[in-house]
């Protein structure tokens, strides 16, 4: 066996070990990707206890028209909503990345100039813990600026940082990304940042930090990750494993993400196109017959309400799969038109998303009112690509 599958085999089997113990002694308030000082938590959502209208004016079709009119509501809403707010938490790190992929149709200008005044705001610098993946997620929108203007200063505070964390020694007993949610906030920005620079070691680097992590928390059988190390012996009330929706659809989108920006000919690429695939036929055998996924995916029975930020990373991931090809579009495009249906039953007439679980790290109880700023991102993830899917 080479020295380097030495090393990570070793890694793996240390990081389980050390996440296995320390995991639970948190507790779930402390993990990342959940807490939130009461200052952001006023922006990042809410869920009005009184019954809202919902939306009469949209229409479900998998039409360029329609699925426009639907993005450019829900965007609208929540753009006028928290502008005001704007942060580098990984919270808006997905809503930033929902905003660049609104096509020009769809008010696309407006929200990438919104991201411009967000950029300059914090001087194009990712969040200000080294090496946590939830402080990158931002520069995944510094970088697709970056890429339309090749203004340095929008690169540099990322490639600085990242370079801070690649010379951080490794670990062993503490893998970088523990958590799943962690693979979205990370490595697009990587990958992002090798092809930008021309510099491979970017995208090296998080190739090998994402097969740590997907040895320790994906299941090879389920074809779904485990949202930490925690969960790995967790159930829900039927008996199966917990798979958390809005987690694995964090892992899902990433996958997506990472290849739209991995070269065709790079030497993982294959594996990575496998892991997707095979979280695709996953994925769409459990479709709930609204279109949409529970909180918890393979109880939905227990679970009064879908869950709208896990089922738009889904939605996203499928329809990008059939657009660039790597799923069959006789098989999938039914899932995402079921899926782009269902999502569209919980806008409200005045552009609001509802029924989207709040910050947690595992299914948890929400009002059909719920909306968060990071399940928007999704839904506009989503909706991108049912444009480009469109007939």
């Amino acid at each position: 066996m080479k020295r380097g599958r030495v090393v990570r085999a070793m890694r793996c089997t240390a990081g389980l070990a050390v996440i296995l113990a320390f995991v639970p002694a948190l507790g779930m308030g402390a993990t990342p990707a959940m807490a939130q000082g009461p200052e952001n938590a006023r922006w990042i959502g809410d869920a009005p206890a009184s019954a809202l209208p919902l939306a009469t004016d949209l229409s479900a079709k998998i039409d360029k028209k329609d699925v426009a009119r639907a993005m450019k509501k829900v965007a609208d809403w929540q753009l006028d909503r928290v502008e005001a707010g704007f942060d580098q938490d990984w919270t808006f790190g997905a809503l930033y990345a929902g905003f660049m992929a609104v096509p020009d149709a769809a008010g696309g200008k407006k929200y990438r100039a919104a991201m411009m005044r967000m950029g300059r705001k914090f001087a194009w610098s990712p969040g200000p813990r080294l090496g946590h993946a939830d402080d990158l997620a931002v520069s995944q929108t510094y970088l697709d600026l970056y890429a339309r203007t090749h203004d340095a200063a929008m690169l540099e505070p990322t490639r600085k940082n990242i370079d801070a964390i690649m010379r951080i020694p490794d670990d062993p007993a503490k893998p970088i990304w523990w958590w799943c949610d962690a693979l979205f906030m990370a490595p697009p920005v990587l990958v992002k940042l090798a092809r930008m620079t021309g510099d491979q070691k970017y995208l090296d680097f998080m190739v090998r930090e994402w097969w740590i992590t997907s040895g320790l928390l994906y299941n090879t059988q389920d074809h779904l990750y485990f949202r930490d190390a925690s969960f790995l012996n967790a159930h829900e009330a039927n008996g199966r494993s917990l798979y958390w929706s809005r987690g694995n659809g964090w892992v899902f989108a990433a996958l997506a993400r990472v290849l739209a920006e991995m070269p065709a000919d790079y030497p993982d690429r294959a594996r990575y196109v496998e892991q997707f695939r095979a979280m695709a036929a996953e994925i769409a055998s459990i479709q709930n017959p609204d279109g949409l996924w529970t909180a918890g995916l393979l109880d939905p029975a227990s679970y009064k309400l879908p869950e709208v930020s896990g089922s738009a990373f889904f939605t996203f991931g499928l329809a990008w799969g059939v657009n660039a090809g790597l799923l069959d579009k006789a098989q999938y495009r039914p899932v995402v038109e079921r899926a782009w249906a269902g999502l569209l039953k919980h806008v409200y007439a005045d552009g609001r998303l509802g029924s989207i679980q709040p910050v947690g790290g595992a299914p948890g109880v929400y009002a059909p009112t719920s909306s968060y700023v990071f399940g928007t991102g999704a839904f506009l993830l989503a909706g991108s690509e049912a444009y480009k899917l469109a007939r």
